[in-house]
């Protein structure tokens, strides 16, 4: 019996212990969404933590660290342990924009994140006050030149998304606005729906509501096409503005140093959330254009982006200190 009873024990110390990563989420995880609630950010992530909670029978929680054009929550999601329970909600302003902005930032867009997916990208809509006297982009542009430097136009943040299609808006139509930036997408909306602001280049997926509701006018969208959620919005190059194009997009990074078999499984079922008929239907439906990268691509695709904007910032003379 003695010799039994050592062997067992024998046996169970000789038993590698399971990896942290075969019975992972054994506990919530956080989703960084350095954006205000309300924004686009926030809204993809909210899907995707719900339908991801529902899969795992873990909570996936979204906390939102707002701040700095996200560099407060990108920040946070940089210095997180890298076990797979914080994840961060990145988009062109973390990823693309902020590398050319800052002079110093305290996290490396490529070195000190894994990707996970992009899980696709969203174009802006230029939307005004109904009273403003401008019912086309062609009749925005005359009222600016009307009004050189006195015309406004919010923004996320300086060097958001929404700041930077401001910009090349302003590039191309040759004329001067006066940039007000707000800490997130929502107090801009909110703004510009009281008539402090005079324009505003909103993600689609948050502007859309307002538009079909009357509070907010939408002149134009900035894909090469138009929307399938406003097809009687024209796209801005085709309203008077030929050239004009941008995109936000959103993706799901983790801290570099995050096991493989851990970015393996997230990638393996955050693809299947987005690509599931609801959150996918829902996604369409707001206007975005679903992706679902694999984590090579979702690289390589952030590489070509801060490509992208370097040019763009170099072009305004813009720099965030």
């Amino acid at each position: 019996m003695r010799k039994s009873i050592f062997v067992v024990v024998l046996l169970m110390c000789a038993s590698p212990a399971p990896a942290a990563e075969d019975n992972y989420p054994n506990r919530p995880v956080r989703l960084i969404a350095p954006f205000s609630a309300g924004g686009g950010v926030d809204i993809v992530a909210r899907m995707v933590a719900q339908r991801l909670t529902e899969k795992w029978g873990q909570q996936v929680v979204v906390d939102n660290r707002i701040g700095a054009t996200g560099i407060i929550g990108t920040e946070l999601a940089r210095n997180s342990t890298p076990d797979g329970y914080t994840l961060l909600m990145g988009n062109a302003a973390t990823h693309a924009v902020n590398v050319s902005m800052f002079k110093k930032l305290p996290y490396d867009a490529v070195k000190d994140f894994i990707p996970i997916t992009l899980i696709g990208r969203v174009p802006e809509m230029l939307v005004v006050h109904p009273a403003l006297p401008a019912a086309t982009v062609k009749d925005l542009i005359a009222l600016a030149n009307s009004k050189p430097g006195e015309m406004t136009f919010g923004s996320a943040g300086a060097g958001s998304p929404p700041h930077l299609a401001g910009e090349l808006f302003q590039q191309l139509a040759k004329i001067r606005l006066v940039h007000i930036p707000y800490r997130g997408s929502a107090p801009a909306l909110t703004d510009l729906m009281g008539g402090q602001i005079n324009m505003y280049f909103s993600n689609i997926l948050s502007a859309v509501p307002y538009v079909k509701a009357g509070r907010l006018r939408g002149l134009g969208v900035t894909s090469a096409k138009r929307s399938v959620v406003a097809p009687d919005t024209p796209t801005i190059a085709e309203a008077g503005l030929p050239g004009y194009e941008d995109y936000n997009w959103y993706g799901v990074l983790a801290p570099r140093g995050t096991p493989k078999a851990i970015v393996s499984k997230l990638h393996t079922d955050i693809v299947q959330v987005v690509r599931g008929k609801d959150v996918e239907d829902r996604l369409t439906r707001d206007g975005a254009e679903v992706i679902a990268s694999t984590p090579g691509e979702f690289a390589s695709f952030i590489r070509a982006e801060i490509q992208k904007y370097a040019q763009i910032v170099k072009q305004s003379g813009l720099r965030a200190e």
